[in-house]
């Protein structure tokens, strides 16, 4: 039997929630070995309440299928430069959260950068017990409509309770906005004259707030621009023109983008397009999912 998937986006949430996904996949008659999905990097952070089974993941495939897989209910990861292994289990429903990494302080409590020492954290370590209350209400809830609700009304009271938390230095906070309006493109010469500091003393700030260095963070923003048009044309029916695509998206050639896509998710783009069309069709990636 063919796999089912559904995505169900949810409208705006608070607390710097870029994006919010609800999913659910069947996966009838699996056999051998459990098929695994791509966690790609982003410029954001992740929270996922898994309302079946434990989110099983790993660094390499033979770790995820392993005994030293990292299984939590609730995940939360920082900013990584390498795909991490998802298990594919028969039935997976839950919602993923993309998270602006410098809401990580009001949202999560800690800087972004104390999320990246591995590859992903349980939830209730972070966030406490109220996130399991949390969880065991999406679960319950009768329809996606009403799980959104219960997540919002938990967003808001949280960054209500926290209101007095430090933020993110302003030239940090400048630095990451100049980024994202060049999509990852410009020099960190141009950057740290735009927030008038040092390159060294600007890169030390950043890394120390978001756990990746200015050029690093802006190379996830490349990709992440590149891994969404591919998606977009994708999803329409079209064959992605690398080339052209690389050129758009701040890349100096295809080469530049295959060694990036190399890097950030183990294959070429076209493997990962082959790999993920099913996904991508449905509408798991476009928009900060998947």
């Amino acid at each position: 039997m063919e796999p089912e998937q559904e995505f169900v986006r949810a409208g705006r949430l608070p607390g710097g929630v870029l994006s919010a996904v609800g999913y659910h996949a069947v996966r009838p008659g699996q056999a051998g070995a459990r098929p695994l999905h791509r966690g790609l990097p982003s410029p954001y952070l992740t929270l996922i309440f898994s309302l079946d089974g434990p989110v099983t993941s790993g660094l390499t495939p033979d770790q995820a299928r392993g005994a030293d897989a990292i299984s939590t209910d609730i995940v939360v990861g920082g900013l990584h430069h390498s795909p991490a292994y998802v298990v594919q289990p028969e039935l997976e429903t839950g919602i993923q959260l993309a998270v602006h990494p410098l809401a990580a302080r009001a949202l999560l409590g800690l800087p972004a950068a104390e999320l990246t020492g591995q590859l992903v954290t349980a939830g209730t370590d972070v966030l406490g017990r109220r996130a399991a209350d949390l969880r065991s209400a999406l679960i319950e809830a009768p329809s996606w409509e009403a799980r959104f609700a219960a997540l919002g009304g938990y967003l808001e009271k949280r960054l209500a309770a926290h209101d007095d938390r430090p933020r993110p230095r302003p030239e940090v906070a400048e630095a990451w906005a100049w980024l994202a309006r060049h999509r990852g493109a410009g020099t960190l010469r141009g950057l740290a004259a735009h927030v008038a500091l040092s390159e060294r003393r600007l890169s030390t700030l950043f890394r120390a707030e978001t756990g990746a260095t200015p050029k690093q963070a802006a190379r996830l923003m490349r990709f992440d621009h590149v891994k969404a048009a591919l998606a977009r044309a994708t999803a329409a029916g079209d064959a992605p023109d690398l080339a052209r695509t690389a050129a758009a998206c701040g890349y100096y050639d295809h080469s530049h983008l295959v060694r990036d896509f190399h890097q950030y998710t183990g294959v070429s783009p076209s493997a990962w397009l082959a790999e993920e069309c099913r996904n991508i069709q449905a509408g798991g990636h476009l928009n900060g999912g998947g």
